[in-house]
């Protein structure tokens, strides 16, 4: 029998249709009851520090010069330093970014913060960080657009009661366990300017992630992305991203505002999706489809004018400028020809140059340092294992249930449990909006990290270990 991954694609028949709306309806019903009441009971709770949980710029003035030397001193050592992790990672297996994302931290007060503060102070003095801000941000804009180009509603459609069950378990459990530790972290790490509700519910979001891009990339690596286990793991990480998304527009809708205008903001939300797909997709069927009749040249423009309105609508609305260009990427056909021209074109800026940035960025506010103390290592362990297990867990036992095989089903577990990138950014608005402290984001950079570095073996593992038993497991 063969060795390789599509030793792991047998499977026994899936259960029928109406045990899975009731599994699914039951788990949803039972998973969103224990999270409110976890909401109620934490509401009691106080925090231990009555602190602002911003971010704390580093020492040292920097000297002088203009913020666009800093800049661009700045991204010439985040692009040096991180193509060359980047091979070296990737000769251990492991996608690009990793090394991009240690780079970023390296170069932060983590490492030569910590041994030559000078250096770091001269490299982005505080000054100049709104400017490395500012492009970072319109860095990740871009790169969520092209996220939402990426996603092929043809598989979402192919698999849709399967896929969402998976998907959703895959979020819904990690969720729940997240807002479980909040219990246990917000007397520790948390704030009084930030209630229990906001807090837990970004736990929540935050355990939830899955790096979509991170993950196709790790397949296509590895020639996976036609086999069962591909099929499966794309289309149930897109519906995750799209439901992660939406989770996370409506946690930072009610961080931003009091429960009230809260609401609000949901309203506005929901009313704006419903608006991009009832009366802007059609448009971008008829207009960037393959029965377009207009030229699609000249189509560019109109799609950076709608781009930068999405971002800027959903900004306006409370729930963030990347939710926007999320969406209208995910509204576009994937395969039309003006998405194969975008992401022909800003692919490389984007990810060469524009998310450097943002990893430079987010290395700057990143001080592993402060994780000190057993304590602190104790709770950032305890993330990871939480974080693993709610993902982990919930991808296998939805998978199991669906009718997927033990070794699929772990396979597909592990490929869920990526978060890369995708996590970097929820942790940053989360930092930005003071809902977790600089401490705490340290804590979970790790376990960005650690969750990610750990795909690749595990799933090589799982793949190729006793391919014999790959048979006895297709029986169920």
């Amino acid at each position: 029998m063969s060795t390789n991954a599509s030793s792991v694609t047998d499977e026994p028949p899936a259960p029928v249709t109406w045990r899975i709306v009731v599994g699914y309806a039951l788990m949803v019903l039972i998973t969103v009851s224990l999270i409110a009441a976890v909401l109620a009971w934490g509401s009691k709770l106080s925090p231990a520090a009555a602190g602002v949980a911003k971010a704390v710029p580093h020492a040292g003035a920097g000297h002088q010069l203009d913020a666009l030397y800093h800049v661009l001193l700045c991204l010439v050592l985040i692009l040096l330093l991180g193509r060359w992790l980047g091979k070296l990672f990737i000769h251990f297996g492991q996608p690009r970014v990793i090394g991009e994302m240690v780079a970023g931290i390296m170069l932060g007060p983590s490492l030569l913060g910590h041994f030559w503060p000078e250096a770091t102070a001269f490299i982005l003095p505080p000054h100049a960080q709104p400017s490395l801000k500012i492009i970072a941000q319109i860095g990740v804009v871009l790169y969520m657009f092209l996220v939402g180009l990426e996603l092929n509603a043809g598989l979402l459609k192919s698999r849709a009661h399967a896929t969402i069950v998976i998907s959703h378990a895959s979020i819904l459990m990690p969720f729940l366990l997240g807002a479980i530790l909040a219990l246990w972290l917000y007397p520790q790490v948390g704030t009084a300017d930030v209630s229990f509700r906001s807090f837990a519910l970004f736990m929540g979001v935050a355990m939830s992630i899955t790096a979509f891009p991170v993950l196709a990339r790790i397949l296509t690596d590895r020639r996976m992305e036609n086999t069962e286990l591909g099929v499966v793991a794309l289309s149930c990480a897109a519906i995750d991203d799209v439901t992660a998304w939406c989770l996370l527009a409506f946690v930072v809708g009610v961080a931003n505002a009091e429960m009230g205008s809260a609401v609000q903001t949901v309203v506005y939300a929901i009313a704006y999706i419903a608006i991009m797909f009832i009366v802007v997709r059609p448009l971008a069927i008829r207009y960037l489809g393959h029965d377009s009749v207009a030229p699609q040249r000249r189509m560019t423009v109109w799609v950076l004018v709608a781009l930068l309105f999405s971002a800027l609508t959903a900004e306006w609305i409370g729930i963030h400028a990347i939710f926007g260009a999320f969406l209208l990427g995910a509204i576009i056909p994937h395969d039309c020809d003006v998405a194969e021209d975008f992401r022909h074109k800003l692919e490389d800026i984007v990810k060469i140059l524009l998310l450097p940035a943002f990893f430079a960025y987010t290395g700057m506010r990143t001080e592993i340092g402060l994780v000190s103390g057993w304590q602190a290592w104790m709770f950032c362990a305890v993330i990871i294992l939480v974080a693993t297990l709610g993902k982990f867990g919930g991808t296998l036992a939805a998978a199991r249930f669906t009718g997927l095989n033990w070794r699929l089903s772990a396979a597909l577990g592990i490929l869920m449990n990526t978060r890369g990138l995708m996590e970097l950014i929820v942790l940053n608005i989360g930092l930005e909006l003071g809902v977790i402290t600089p401490t705490l984001f340290a804590m979970m950079v790790i376990m960005a990290l650690v969750t990610t570095i750990a795909t690749t073996p595990v799933l090589h593992f799982l793949t190729t270990f006793r391919p014999q038993a790959a048979e006895a497991d297709s029986a169920g």
